[in-house]
């Protein structure tokens, strides 16, 4: 078998913090920034891995038997929990050799590891000769996600990067996996911006901030907060940004769809406050730089991502984001003497083979 080369997205997620897990709804962009990877079949049951990003060769078992806590490299770990997502579905121990390549910059909130575990099973179902449909492709990489890493991630990273489509935001409900796809008004830019302070889930509080939430939950007696009212989670900081953001994310999506411009940044700052008051996964320096943006001329700015470092994202009129892009890096800069680091997105197709 020929080599042959597939891609996976990263994602900015516009709104829609911490509520992936309670079967909320996100409306996110698969962005023109992805991971990709070469890939060809070897006859001695090993996966081989190799990366221009990352250290050092992996070498893990095909047939998904060895632990991703204990491979070495530690990238390596994402490859050995794709191996074994994909085993548990039924995919023959056919070796692989595979070869990554990236423009995604890791530790930004943009889901570099969703996309790489997206991109890394398409080679190895590829490889071996199984087909998954795109929803499942999407819960094999999230899968992979907690067996290599250990951390609770939603499925919001893998859907979009699978579901995006070049030009649309991708409005996706958690709990039944339909996906929307709503055009992003042509006169609307988007704009990334790292803090230039690095962030990991491992080790962050990312899981006991889910717990968190999770408590809220079994305290109201429900499995997750989508079935929460606000009256029940009213004096309940976590839960009430829970369900506060789930309506904002709705209307959010309905002022894209009637292209109401002017209802989208406010809906943005106001997801912002509330990750920032309610769920507390915010930083000064993140706050920072969703003010320098406000100052800079953006419509609307928010961390993106899980929070506790990272990306910021904003939004504002198409033309003019070079300049606020200029002039927010300039306020950060002399606010924080951290060096930020801007990128001009635009909403990408979803992973895919490579033609």
């Amino acid at each position: 078998m020929s080599t042959r080369s597939f891609r996976a997205p990263g994602r900015v997620n516009l709104i829609g913090g911490q509520v992936d897990y309670h079967e909320g709804w996100v409306v996110s962009l698969a962005i023109d920034r992805e991971i990709r990877v070469d890939a060809k079949v070897r006859d001695d049951g090993r996966v081989i891995a190799t990366s221009t990003t990352f250290d050092g060769a992996v070498d893990v078992a095909a047939d998904g038997t060895d632990d991703p806590r204990a491979v070495r490299p530690d990238w390596g770990r994402a490859v050995a929990g794709v191996a074994g997502a994909l085993a548990d579905l039924g995919r023959a121990a056919v070796g692989g050799e595979l070869a990554f390549s990236s423009n995604l910059p890791v530790g930004a909130g943009l889901s570099s590891s969703a996309a790489f575990g997206v991109a890394c099973a398409l080679a190895l179902c590829d490889t071996a000769g199984l087909a998954l449909p795109p929803r499942q492709l999407a819960l094999a990489a999230q899968r992979a996600e907690h067996l290599a890493a250990g951390v609770p991630c939603g499925v919001q990273d893998p859907m979009t990067s699978v579901c995006g489509r070049a030009g649309q935001a991708v409005f996706l409900d958690c709990r039944t996996l339909e996906v929307v796809h709503i055009p992003i008004p042509k006169e609307v830019g988007v704009l990334v911006v790292h803090s230039g302070i690095a962030r990991t889930l491992e080790g962050s509080p990312y899981a006991a901030r889910r717990a968190d939430t999770e408590a809220v939950a079994t305290s109201l007696g429900l499995r997750v907060l989508r079935d929460a009212t606000f009256d029940q989670v009213r004096d309940l900081p976590r839960g009430r940004h829970a369900v506060t953001e789930m309506q904002r994310v709705r209307e959010f999506a309905s002022a894209l769809e009637s292209n109401d411009i002017g209802s989208l940044g406010p809906l943005m700052l106001a997801s912002h406050a509330s990750s920032r008051d309610d769920m507390q996964v915010s930083t000064a320096e993140l706050d920072a730089l969703v003010e320098c943006l406000m100052d800079a001329g953006a419509y609307g700015a928010r961390l993106t991502g899980a929070g506790f470092g990272g990306c910021v994202v904003a939004i504002g009129p198409s033309e003019e984001m070079d300049s606020i892009a200029h002039g927010a890096i300039q306020r950060y800069r002399a606010r924080t003497g951290l060096e930020p680091t801007a990128w001009r997105v635009h909403a990408a197709a979803g992973a895919g083979r490579v033609t």
